[in-house]
């Protein structure tokens, strides 16, 4: 009876849906405001109505306008431009987008972070807050804003590396990287868990079939899938670190006798999968950067690696 007393306690601290969530998420809403904030500021420094006449001025008439005029300098691009509801790829350069060039050759290592704050369009901003909203406040509920914004920030640098280990010909900008590691956290923290979920195989499925079909469309002209990859992976080994749950066991341990010996907080194979994910990232991080700063293109040593983010079809090209 007491041992059934404990789990039932243990379930409703590790499963939301069976008890009142442990954390308010107010970390993940911080983060869509944000977005949506920069976004706006972006739309005010492109200033589209400004770009369409000096362009006219410059190279003579334009017939491209700006969609939604009404909104006046904060109209959209014309879509022969921008498709997705946005501002120029030259005002996206300017708040911050990553630029391998700026990067390496103008050291603006800041770019690495700001680039995951910028977004090409309406369309990419509201597709990304909806992801982040769905998976983000969840795992806040459950792990707290700490661990989860770590993740969040850790693993949009890391598609940033990433990226600019591959494209160095274009711009990039987006918070994909950073929901790509919390997906990648949701599936190292299930296996790193894996005793205490009841249709763990399910679970497990569901969220292999979710990471795929994401990383296939990123195969997709124009989409970045170097940062989905990069921010997968960074969250996937932030997850054996910072979101293992004690064994229960030790989450019981104040109802034992008192001469038993209680359970470490963790299992062994936990500890294990922390610490060598601890050291991938460290030296992931290390080498990447080097690598980054040292101008080299990955590229050269990896000819076919240009399929893992675009594959040519009768129907598109990639940018080479």
């Amino acid at each position: 009876m007491e041992r059934e007393v404990v789990e039932d306690r243990v379930d409703k601290r590790m499963n939301p849906s069976a008890g009142r969530s442990n954390w308010v998420s107010w970390l993940i809403p911080i983060f869509v405001l944000a977005n949506i904030a920069v976004f706006v500021v972006e739309m005010y420094v492109n200033n589209c109505p400004k770009r369409i006449r000096n362009r006219a001025t410059s190279f003579g008439a334009d017939d491209d306008k700006c969609v939604a005029r009404f909104l006046g300098r904060f109209s959209f691009q014309p879509l022969t431009e921008n498709p997705l509801f946005g501002p120029s790829s030259s005002a996206l350069d300017n708040m911050g987008a990553l630029n391998w060039a700026k990067v390496v050759h103008q050291n603006q290592s800041w770019r690495l972070i700001s680039c995951i704050w910028l977004h090409a369009g309406l369309i990419h901003l509201l597709v990304n807050m909806m992801c982040l909203v769905v998976i983000g406040i969840r795992l806040e509920q459950q792990f707290g804003f700490v661990r989860i914004g770590v993740i969040y920030l850790l693993s949009g640098v890391g598609g940033s590396i990433l990226s600019s280990l591959f494209i160095q010909n274009r711009i990039s900008v987006g918070a994909s990287g950073a929901l790509f590691g919390l997906l990648g956290a949701m599936l190292s923290e299930l296996i790193s868990n894996w005793s205490i979920y009841s249709n763990k195989v399910a679970a497990l499925v569901t969220l292999i079939v979710i990471v795929v079909i994401n990383l296939a469309l990123g195969i997709l002209p124009h989409v970045n899938n170097f940062a989905h990859i990069g921010g997968f992976l960074t969250g996937f080994l932030l997850g054996f670190i910072l979101l293992p749950r004690p064994q229960l066991g030790w989450i019981g341990r104040h109802n034992l006798p008192v001469h038993t010996r209680p359970r470490s907080k963790y299992k062994a194979s936990q500890y294990v999968l922390g610490l060598l994910s601890l050291i991938l990232v460290i030296s992931g991080f290390t080498v990447g950067l080097v690598m980054v700063f040292r101008g080299e293109n990955l590229y050269e040593r990896c000819h076919w690696c240009r399929y893992a983010n675009c594959v040519p079809t009768s129907k598109w090209k990639c940018d080479e």
